[in-house]
């Protein structure tokens, strides 16, 4: 039955990379008429000119991994964004993926073998299954872990956005123009999102471009609406001479009734989260206090 079991998930394993071999996306035919002659030691383009040294270990092993998915026809485009939010590249989440799935393959294997040590056989079946549940399992946990860390640093940005639309409305108040506005308001700020947001406005200085326009380009890169509505009123003050200030400050006290709206649902979440353990702690002082009385009922029967 064994033997029958594993010829099973093999033929099953053939089936399933012959229809990834099939489905594997074709470019299109402009694509291979512009390159008729693509280079043949790399098959991703991202990779065939390196514009950077070697990394460590680890991303190496990530830029083999995403050759291989990319082989496949698996790409990781659902989660450009999020790695653009944290700062990440597409390497590391790819070798964090292999070294995950690699680990929770590897936990079955070991605990058969020092269950056999200790007298207790488990066979092949057993622990080949759970070895491939488990690497499954471990190759999607750094996917849910970069999208929760993602959706955690688009939620700190929308707080300092809300404070920067603060600083910006002040400032234009004192009769600041504009683009003064927005490059006055981060003097004083610290944090990540406020680098994010002053690296923007630096290279839209060098480039010669507006600073609203740099900051529409940010939001949209992260995913932030209320930069695009920043840097459409902005747009209207440089170029219409609107008066934004009272927009920008209903603008951030929107932002602040919205940050408190999530506290507070996040707070009754958790306290919602510690009935369960109040409960199963309350039942067990319960059995812990009959427990005596019990035994002796059931002794006495």
């Amino acid at each position: 039955m064994t033997a029958i079991l594993l010829a099973g998930a093999t033929v099953g394993l053939g089936v399933f990379l012959l229809i990834l071999g099939l489905l594997r996306p074709q470019p299109p035919l402009s694509t291979v008429l512009a390159h008729p002659d693509p280079p043949a030691v790399h098959a991703d383009p991202s990779h065939a000119q390196p514009t950077h040294p070697p990394g460590r270990w680890a991303e190496r092993l990530g830029r083999r991994v995403l050759a291989g998915l990319h082989a496949v026809g698996i790409h990781l485009t659902s989660l450009h964004d999020d790695l653009r939010v944290l700062d990440r590249s597409a390497e590391s989440l790819a070798a964090s993926k292999a070294l995950t799935a690699a680990g929770a393959a590897l936990a079955p294997p070991a605990a058969a073998a020092l269950l056999a040590m200790a007298g207790v056989s488990l066979g092949i079946l057993v622990p080949a299954w759970l070895a491939a549940a488990l690497a499954a399992a471990g190759a999607i946990l750094p996917d849910l872990r970069v999208r929760a860390q993602a959706a955690r640093r688009r939620r700190s940005f929308r707080h300092a956005v809300g404070a920067y639309l603060t600083q910006v409305a002040i400032n234009l108040a004192g009769g600041a123009a504009p683009e003064e506005a927005l490059h006055r308001a981060l003097h004083d700020s610290r944090g990540w999102a406020f680098a994010r947001l002053e690296a923007a406005l630096d290279r839209a200085q060098l480039a010669g471009q507006a600073p609203w326009v740099a900051l529409g380009q940010l939001g949209t890169e992260l995913g932030i609406s209320e930069l695009g509505e920043l840097a459409a009123s902005m747009s209207l003050a440089g170029t219409q001479g609107a008066s934004v200030r009272a927009a920008l400050t209903a603008k951030a006290a929107t932002l602040r009734r919205h940050e408190l709206a999530e506290a507070e649902t996040a707070a009754a979440a958790a306290t919602e989260r510690m009935v369960l353990p109040i409960a199963l702690l309350a039942l067990g002082f319960v059995a812990f206090l009959l427990y005596p009385a019990l035994t002796q009922v059931l002794a006495g029967l």
